[in-house]
């Protein structure tokens, strides 16, 4: 059986589109890449295959890829080297004679001059690669994640506000339980092939909407906070953002206050097949027993 294998198996992403994986295609067809498998036992308990490797090890990953005839290459983290990872794995990829391989980019529209270190350059980089490797490949774009907006706006908002740097732009965030079922739907269904989707969710919502959304939640006002940049990124190393990531963490907020993933797209809804879930829903789970 020609199996679909999932990279970043131990991660949250890997691991939620190899469950989702599983409503769709029986366990003997499924592999997930780890590192260390002792990180990912949960799969290999429902009858996932792992198998052991590593982007920075073109031999460990040929290896891996043998059999395989779908590939989801999720995107290492940054402050890595993700230029050669991702380059390791196409050509492994390739070698191992992978018909369709899926990659998970940033949304960013043509003509964008959103830069993100660590990010944009690499998505453009393994874009690059894909289009000359030979290799059948889907593009899932990726909106910032609704998981991550509770950290981004400030550890206590019901106690100290939404605190986060001056911006009025709109953000159409999705979960990544969603975009992991949007992308188990491209591994499993004819036709992917060649296409571009952009995973947003919705409706788009700004900051400070999000400070009206979750008074409504606590029954009190939560006011919206604008901070200086030098304010935010004192107060993300408070809450413990090391150094490395906290600019990084700030790029994010400011694209998002400038509006680079307001538009509201239909993609998401119609590969998992029901809507997405909502900033408001996501809040509610997050925030009503608080």
């Amino acid at each position: 059986m020609n199996k679909i294998l999932v990279t970043g198996a131990s991660g949250s992403l890997g691991k939620l589109t190899l469950r989702h994986l599983l409503d769709r295609r029986p366990a003997s067809g499924l592999v997930g890449l780890v590192r260390d498998p002792a990180k990912a036992q949960d799969l290999a308990e429902l009858g996932i295959e792992l198998r052991t490797g590593d982007y920075m090890d073109p031999a460990s990953l040929r290896k891996a890829f043998t059999g395989v005839d779908k590939l989801m290459l999720v995107p290492t983290h940054a402050f890595t080297e993700r230029k050669i990872a991702h380059a390791n794995v196409i050509d492994a990829a390739v070698d191992a004679g992978v018909r369709h391989l899926v990659y998970a980019p940033i949304i960013r529209d043509h003509g964008s001059t959103f830069s993100m270190k660590e990010i944009t350059a690499e998505d453009e980089f393994t874009q690059a690669k894909l289009a000359e490797s030979g290799l059948a490949y889907t593009l899932a774009e990726h909106p910032p994640f609704l998981d991550v907006i509770t950290p981004y706006m400030g550890a206590t908002p019901y106690e100290n506000g939404v605190r986060v740097p001056v911006g009025d732009g709109r953000f159409a965030a999705a979960s990544r339980d969603d975009l992991a079922a949007a992308q188990a739907a491209i591994l499993t269904e004819e036709g992917h092939e060649g296409k571009t989707y952009r995973l947003t969710g919705g409706p788009s919502v700004s900051f400070a909407e999000i400070a009206k959304i979750l008074s409504d939640i606590h029954g009190s006002p939560v006011p919206y906070v604008p901070v200086s940049d030098e304010e935010y990124l004192d107060n993300m190393r408070a809450v413990g953002f090391p150094d490395f990531a906290v600019e990084f963490v700030l790029t994010w907020v400011h694209g998002m206050n400038a509006g680079e993933w307001e538009a509201k797209g239909s993609d998401l809804e119609t590969l998992i097949g029901h809507s997405p879930t909502t900033t408001s829903e996501f809040l509610r789970s997050e925030y009503a027993a608080r």
